[in-house]
Parts: structure tokens; sequence; C-alpha cells
């Protein structure tokens, strides 16, 4: 305790009494007497609007009871106490938290998920200790730079957030094994987690990433950077190449579903992930990172500013390409410049399409790649339906909430992306593509699913249905054995607890099974 007689001597012990009345009923005493010697307090779903002062001051007041013998019992010896070092206020109503957390110096756990903060305090620093830090499914804009300075943090967790951008200094954090960033609004991260040497999980998935870091596509054959990382997740961003010099990590798992990949083949990605970076080490050129390595995408894909209509694209990549322009209409012109080139990828998105151009129809033949995210689309047309050798489609950020039955005929799909739609359930015609590998349909609002018509979809290794209205997750899913992914985060049911959530698909699946009723 000594460790908080300074503390305490800084915090003078105004207005105690009447901060302990008024904290009392939402954290009882007997709470606080049971946290004092475990070392744990977990005041989770509690209403709590702010952190009461005698949480803070937990630790302080011991002193302060001791020299004026209140509350402590024969049985109480103040010297017996312990400090707090786990703390979790989550599922509250906080937002805001104290600078008084610096009360707190032995914490090593601080859990404040599922609240409504929108900053972390710059005493945050003082947390020394700290070894994991889970402040997800909050209202954060913007993340402290003081967060770098918690040299023993293993695990940060900040998914399901506001995050546009993320302060430099991350190298510091050499203990840090698992960052998770999903579901923000990032289109870049900084490039000095290249240097986090002891991080092994890295979560980047639905963000609107464009690419890594440049320090990543800079590595040669030798790796000096992330050795240790084993599981990335890049899956729902916009990344449309991958530097070759990724294939050099020890990843075991590596997701990219969800990306508009233009460098690697659809089939080589199908196949797992040693074959993609196999692939990728494949393209790496003994002199390091070259001129193909790097710039194809940069250099082949980027509009020249006269020109409407990028012809490289459509001639070097069978790429037409009219994205981001925050047009109404894809112009003729666009589909003019095709003339006699087969063309495989359509990329449409970050417009403004209210409809999908009926010309599109005229790429029958040869496109199998369609991305129409970002726009306002509210339907689907029969003309998308005739694209009869469509493997994958992103419809991501729209206003659809049903899907048409015509899209039955899609014989060749595999992946469909519909995050961030208004669907209430998952669209009857996906139960009838058998050919179907992954359905993400996140950030949405289904409320129900068929477990036994999805049973039949044999092929389906990825469902995404991250923060839906999913009040409870039928046990007769757990008979999908196809499925090798299976996210649940994000929904309102009871069952499975996080803790099976966290432990991956399989146990989910197990766990659900032995729930069937017999």
């Amino acid at each position: 305790m000594s460790r908080l007689q300074g503390v305490a001597g800084q915090g003078p012990r105004r207005g105690f009494r009447a901060e302990r009345a008024d904290d009392i009923t939402a954290v009882p005493q007997g709470l606080l007497k049971a946290a004092r010697k475990s070392g744990q307090l977990n005041l989770s779903g509690r209403n709590l609007s702010e952190v009461p002062q005698c949480v803070w001051r937990i630790n302080v007041d011991v002193l302060e009871e001791a020299n004026q013998n209140l509350l402590f019992s024969a049985a109480e010896r103040w010297w017996e106490q312990t400090d707090l070092t786990k703390l979790v206020i989550s599922n509250n109503k906080l937002q805001v938290l104290s600078d008084d957390l610096r009360l707190l110096p032995a914490l090593t756990v601080l859990d404040i998920h599922d609240n409504q903060l929108t900053s972390l305090p710059s005493a945050i620093r003082e947390l020394e200790n700290l070894q994991k830090l889970n402040v997800s499914h909050n209202k954060l804009k913007i993340l402290p730079e003081e967060v770098t300075n918690l040299k023993n943090l293993k695990g940060l967790y900040l998914q399901h957030n506001e995050l546009s951008c993320l302060p430099e200094g991350f190298e510091q954090l050499s203990s840090l094994e698992d960052l998770d960033l999903s579901n923000n609004l990032l289109t870049a991260v900084p490039g000095s987690f290249s240097s986090l040497s002891s991080l092994m999980r890295l979560n980047l998935s639905s963000n609107q990433l464009k690419n890594l870091p440049a320090e990543i596509s800079r590595m040669k054959n030798e790796i000096t950077l992330l050795q240790s990382l084993e599981r990335l997740d890049l899956s729902n961003n916009d990344i449309s190449s991958l530097p070759c010099s990724l294939g050099n990590l020890p990843l075991k798992f590596l997701a990219l579903e969800g990306n508009p990949l233009r460098t690697i083949r659809r089939e080589i990605i199908n196949k797992g992930t040693q074959e993609v970076l196999k692939y990728l080490r494949s393209k790496i050129k003994d002199d390091g990172p070259t001129h193909n390595d790097s710039a194809p995408d940069t250099t082949a894909m980027t509009l020249p500013s006269e020109s409407r209509v990028n012809v490289h694209a459509i001639v070097a990549l069978k790429l037409l390409d009219y994205s981001d322009k925050q047009t109404t209409l894809i112009p003729d012109e666009v589909f003019d410049a095709v003339k006699s080139n087969v063309v495989t990828s359509v990329n449409f998105s970050k417009n403004q399409l209210c409809e999908i151009p009926k010309r599109i129809m005229e790429l029958k033949e040869t496109v199998s790649d369609v991305n129409l995210g970002f726009n306002k689309l509210s339907f689907v047309p029969l003309e998308l339906c005739m694209l009869q050798k469509l493997t994958f489609l992103d419809l991501r950020n729209n206003f659809l909430n049903s899907l048409p039955e015509d899209m039955k005929s899609l014989i060749r799909l595999q992946t469909i992306n519909l995050s961030f739609n208004r669907f209430k359930v998952l669209p009857e015609v996906l139960y009838h593509i058998p050919t179907l590998e992954s359905i993400l349909i996140s950030n949405n609002q289904v409320g129900s699913l068929d477990p036994q018509k999805m049973k039949m979809m044999e092929n389906l290794m990825t469902l995404d249905l991250q923060n839906n209205d999913l009040l409870q997750i039928p046990p007769e899913l757990g008979n999908c054995v196809s499925l090798r992914t299976l996210l649940l985060d994000g929904n309102p049911f009871r069952v499975p607890r996080a803790a099976i959530l966290m432990k991956g698909t399989a146990a989910v699946l197990e766990y659900l099974r032995d729930r069937i009723p017999t």
C-alpha cells in the first residue's frame, strides 16, 4: 500500500462521506470490500453514466479509513488489502472517463467495452502496469498518443469505434501481442506497425484501407519486422493489391475476403493462407521489390487527370474502372471504351448510383468480378442476374433490404458482400446458390436465419453476421460443419457467451451442436 500513499497525499479527502453516500447504491460496500481483497472489481451492466469516486479511490481511501478507524473490523485488517489490478466497467452508459484513473496505478486489466466513450483521458499513460485495454464498441474518434506509452500492454482492443486515424508511436508498444482495430473508419495504418516485434494477432477488417504500410512493401527476403505475426485479418477493406514481401511473414491465417484484389487470382485466394503466401513469395525478385511488385495498381488503375476512362486498365488488367467519382450515372463512353477488349472485372464503387447501369449486361460473357459498393442502390435489377460468370459481387454500403429470386441464375457466385445495408433477414435466394463460399452480411438488421437450409450449402466456409439483431443463435447452426469462419460479435443474443465466441468457429459450432434438442 505504500506506493499509494503519495497519491493519497495529492488528493485530500474532501467530500468523502458525501461521495460514499451517493455511490453506495451503484457500488455496494460489500463489493468494494471483496475487491480490496481480490484485487478485482466487476461493475459490468450497472447502468452507470459515470464511474463513482469510490471506485477510483478504492485503494486511496483504505489508508484514510485505517487512520480514522472507519469501516474496518478485526477481520478486515487494512494491511492485508491488495491494490486493484482488474477493473471491468463494460456494458454501461459512460461517456467520459475521469483523469482520476491515475489513482489506480496497479491496474493490469481495464475493460470498458460497450459504453459511449468518445475519447480517453491523457492520464491513461500513468497506468504503467496495464497489460490489457478493451475499449471496443464505443464511439472513439481519436486515440490519444498517450496510449503508446503503455510499455507493458499485451492486448489492445479498439474494434467497433469511429477511428479514422491512429497516432504515431506504436513502435513503443514492444510487448503488444494482440491488436484489434476492426470495424472502424481507417484509411491507413501507421508504418510503425511494422516494428511490433511481439505482435501475434492483428485484425484490420472492415475498415477503408487501400493498401498496407510502405514499410512492409520495402521488405526484402529477410524478415526484420513483425517476426511473431500469426494472424492477419484484412477482410472487408478496399485493398486492390498486396506487397509480395507479405509472403515472408510467418502467418498461419490471412483473411482477404471482401477486397477488390486484382493482382492475385481468386482461385489462389480460395486455396487458403499458405497458397497465397507461396504465390506472393514466388513474385519477389532477387533484388527486392521492383516496379512490378509495388506499382502496377497505381500506374495501371489510376485515371490520368485529363482522361475520363482508364483505357490502359481495360487493356492491361481487363478492368473497367469508374470508381470514386461521386457520379449518379455511368457515362456511355465508359462502356464504349471496352470495344472488343475482354473485361473480367468491373468497379463502379464509391459513387452515388441509385440504379445499376443496364449496359452492364453487355459484359455478361466475360465479367466475373463486380464491385458496386458505397453507392445508393435500393434494388438489384434483372441485368445483374444475367452475369452468369459472376464469382465475386460486392454490394456493401448501399440501401438494399432484399435480393431478387432471379439471382439463383448466378450459378458460379462464390462471394457476396452485403455488409452495411438494411437486410432484416438473410435473403432467401442465397440458400439456393450452392456455389457460395462466403456471405458477408455484417452491420445490417438481420434477426433470423434458417439453419436447415444453410446446412445444405455445402461450400459455405465464411459467414459474417456481426452487428445484426440476432436475439438467439439456433443450435442447429452447429450442423453447418463446412463453416470455417463464423462471426457473430455485436448481436444482442445472450448465448453463446463471449468466452465461447473467443475460442473460434469450431468451438462455437461444437457448443451449438451440444444444445440441439434430442
